[in-house]
C-alpha cells in the first residue's frame, strides 16, 4: 500500500553539504566491506536471508538464491514491493552492495531484461561479481562508481531502484538528478531508504558516526518527496513505513529519531 503525495514544484537542493563528501564515503566503504568480507559480524542493522524475509521478498525468489548472493544484504525496505518490474526491462540499481537486489531484479524483468548494479566498495563488487558467475547470469553486470556521477548513458533505464543507500550520501540531490538522467522518459525510479520522524539536530548532521548509522543522513518523507520532486520526478507515491531496525543494535538510537524504511515511487516526465 503505498500514498501519493502532491509536492510544491518549487525546486529545492541541499545547498550546503554538512559533510565532506570524499570523508563520508571511506567511511562507508570502510563500513560495508566488513559487511562484504565478515557476513557473520555483528552490526547496528539486520543483514542477510533474515532481513530479506522480514522485509517479505518473494520466497520463490529468495529461496532459489545461494547463501553468497545473500548474506550481505543490508537493506531497508523491499523496493519491489512499490510496483511491478517490466518483463524485459534495463534496470540500474544505486549502491548494489553484494548484489542481491540485482538478482532479485534479474528474475523479475526475466531474461530479456537487464540488470546493472553501481557500487563503489571493491569488497562488494568482488562479492557480487562472484555470485553472479557462481550463480551464471549472464543479464547482469556490475560496476564500479559513486552515485553522484553514474557510470552509465543518458536514458539507459526503465527503472532505476536503490535501497538504503541514498541516506548515506551527503549530496542526494545530485543523486537523484543523475537517477533522472539515466532513466528514459516515462521511466521509473523505485527506491527504498530510511526516512526520519524526529527533525536531527544540526551538530549531528555533521556526526560522519551518525550518518554510517544509517541516521544523520535520514531524510522526513516530505524532505525526500521535496528532493525526488525538484530532481523532475512526478507521480510521488510513498510506501507504508517498515520498522527497519527493531530487534537490531542500532533499535534504541533509531527509535529516538524514528527511523523508518520507506518505498519511494515517481516518474520521469
Amino acid at each position: 500500500m503505498s500514498t501519493t503525495i502532491t509536492t510544491d514544484p518549487t525546486p529545492t537542493s541541499e545547498t550546503e553539504l554538512l559533510v565532506d563528501p570524499a570523508e563520508l564515503r571511506a567511511e562507508v566503504r570502510d563500513k560495508y566491506s566488513e559487511v562484504a568480507t565478515n557476513t557473520e559480524g555483528e552490526f547496528h542493522f539486520h543483514t542477510g536471508r533474515r532481513l530479506a524475509q522480514m522485509l517479505d521478498y518473494p520466497t520463490n525468489i529468495l529461496t532459489g538464491l545461494p547463501e553468497s548472493a545473500v548474506a550481505s544484504f543490508a537493506g531497508v525496505d523491499n523496493p519491489f514491493d512499490h510496483g511491478r518490474l517490466p518483463t524485459g526491462g534495463r534496470v540500474l540499481d544505486l549502491g548494489s552492495g553484494g548484489g542481491f537486489d540485482c538478482f532479485v531484479a534479474a528474475e523479475l524483468v526475466g531474461p530479456t531484461g537487464s540488470v546493472v548494479g553501481v557500487d563503489m566498495t571493491p569488497e562488494m563488487l568482488t562479492r557480487a561479481r562472484r555470485a553472479a558467475t557462481e550463480m551464471g547470469v549472464p543479464n547482469v553486470e556490475f560496476r564500479e562508481g559513486i552515485l553522484e556521477e553514474l557510470p552509465v548513458a543518458d536514458g539507459s533505464a526503465d527503472v532505476v531502484i536503490s535501497n538504503g543507500v541514498i541516506n548515506l550520501v551527503a549530496d542526494k540531490a545530485k543523486v537523484l538528478a543523475e537517477a533522472h538522467r539515466s532513466l528514459r522518459s516515462g521511466g521509473v525510479l523505485q527506491f527504498a531508504d530510511i526516512a526520519v520522524g524526529v527533525s536531527v539536530p544540526e551538530a549531528a548532521k555533521c556526526d560522519i558516526e551518525l550518518w554510517t548509522d544509517c541516521i544523520a543522513g535520514g531524510l522526513s518523507v516530505d524532505e525526500w518527496c521535496e528532493l525526488i520532486s525538484a530532481a523532475g520526478f512526478t507521480q510521488i507515491s510513498v510506501g507504508l513505513p517498515t520498522d527497519t531496525f527493531g530487534g537490531a543494535a542500532g533499535e534504541s538510537r533509531a527509535r529516538s529519531f524514528e527511523v523508518f524504511g520507506h518505498t519511494f515511487r515517481a516518474v520521469k516526465a
